[in-house]
This record gives structure tokens, sequence and C-alpha cells, in this order.
């Protein structure tokens, strides 16, 4: 079976909801400013799938998708762009560029999720990024980023979930190096037949903390940064979902947030 599944797909269903992130970019970009974003830039996009998500949504929002990897994009131009309408694929553009040099026209919003800017190991790195971020930039606009934490991200450890009837998602956190703070990473798929697609995707990255990422933030220009925290579903003990501003979080074994930072 594992012959059969193709890793970017798998990716998408057991990583990414877009619908969902979308929804959270675009309501807090509106409650913040006023008004609805027209133009987007996904770093690190990968196959562009939020990039797409977010040009399906109005017939004027726009997009850029920023990625290093040329055999990805061109995955994603065939897999995902190609299957907009004709009128919405004229709105978004796929860019083989670095994220720390990329030049586009100034944009409302940029997201940096899945944690993929963790791949700058260094403070004066991920400075550079923040600030190459922000003089891209419109007036007014806003900076969306993921983060995750919790005490068993610190652990070397696995995790399952099951994403369909064949297929089970395994999240290994290989080696962490409570020295530096580098962390390697990889996603393996399982299928019901036995076989596996062994860590298909695997990440070399530094797990940074929010305190850390704020300061950065700052020093790099942003006037103002957020962390939205998930509330707490009552019934299950889970996250439910709903995202809202905090200055104070639970100390769970395992959190994921999205950090909000205003040029």
């Amino acid at each position: 079976m594992a012959q059969q599944y193709d890793r970017h797909v798998l990716y998408q269903r057991a990583v990414q909801t877009v619908d969902v992130e979308i929804d959270f970019v675009d309501a807090t970009y509106r409650k913040l400013r006023g008004r609805r974003a027209k133009v987007l830039r996904e770093d690190f996009c990968g196959t562009a799938n939020t990039a797409c998500e977010w040009v399906r949504r109005r017939r004027d929002n726009q997009a850029y998708a920023v990625d290093l990897d040329a055999s990805v994009l061109a995955w994603g131009r065939e897999h995902n762009v190609n299957r907009l309408p004709p009128a919405a694929r004229e709105r978004i553009q796929l860019l083989n560029r670095n994220v720390l040099s990329a030049r586009t026209p100034p944009v409302d919003i940029v997201l940096a999720m899945n944690f993929s800017y963790y791949i700058f190991k260094r403070r004066e790195e991920m400075r550079r990024y923040f600030r190459s971020v922000r003089r891209s930039l419109a007036r007014g606009g806003v900076f969306f980023l993921d983060c995750y934490g919790g005490y068993e991200a610190f652990k070397e450890m696995s995790e399952r979930r099951r994403i369909s009837k064949n297929v089970t998602y395994v999240w290994e956190q290989e080696r962490y190096n409570p020295i530096t703070g580098d962390i390697r990473c990889h996603i393996t798929f399982r299928f019901a037949d036995g076989s596996s697609m062994r860590r298909a995707f695997s990440y070399e990255w530094r797990l940074w903390t929010l305190p850390e990422l704020r300061e950065i933030l700052q020093e790099a220009g942003f006037r103002r940064s957020t962390v939205y925290w998930e509330g707490t579903d009552e019934r299950t003990g889970e996250g439910d979902g709903n995202f809202t501003p905090a200055e104070e979080g639970d100390a769970d074994a395992g959190w994921i947030c999205y950090l909000v930072a205003e040029a």
C-alpha cells in the first residue's frame, strides 16, 4: 500500500487544515484592521495548499507562495494550483526563492506555518528572516506564525494518529539536544497491510520558545506580538479549536498556538 500513496497527499491530509487556518487568519486580520485582507504571502509554502485556499475565498484575493524546493512547488502546481478555477489560477504566483531574499509587492498578510521557520537555528538568522517579512508587509500588515511546545516537546518520543481506515500518521522526535535546542523530527506513514513510508519527511530544527520568538520579533521592528492560545473542551480536556489572545497559558504536555505580529 505504501507504493500506492503520494506522500504530499498524505501530508496535506495529516498535517494541514487549510480551511480552518484561513478562517482564523482572515477573521483575525479583519478584527485587527477593520477591513478584509486581499494579498497574502505563504512562506515555506511546500505544495502551496494554503495559498490556494486563500484565492478560493474571494474573487479579489491574491497570493504569493514561496519555497526553495522546486520539485515540491511543481507538485503543488500540478495537484493544487491547476485544480483551481481558471480565474483563481491567475491570482496566485509560485516563487522558487529563498524566504530571506524573496521580493514581492507589499502584502497584507505573511504566513509561516507548520513550524517551518524553526529551520533558522541562530537568533541572528531568525531576526534577519523576521526583518525581511516586515519589509514585505504593506502598511498595517500582519505576520502569522504557528508555534508548538509543552514539556513533551523536549522528549525523544513518537506518537501516532490514524488519519484514515488504512493510514496511520506517526510523529517521531528522534533527537533533542538541550544544550543547543536542536531537534530532529520525522513523519512516517504506516499502512494497514504492514507496509510503511518511513520518514517521508524529516526536519532539523531549533525548538524555539514563545518568549524568545516574541523578543526577536520586537528586535526586528514589529510593534506588537500577541499569542493566540487554544481553549479547552471541558468535556474531553483537549483543545477546542478556538484561539484567543492570552498572556497566560497552561503548562500542558503539548500545545500549539498562533503568534500574531503587527508591523
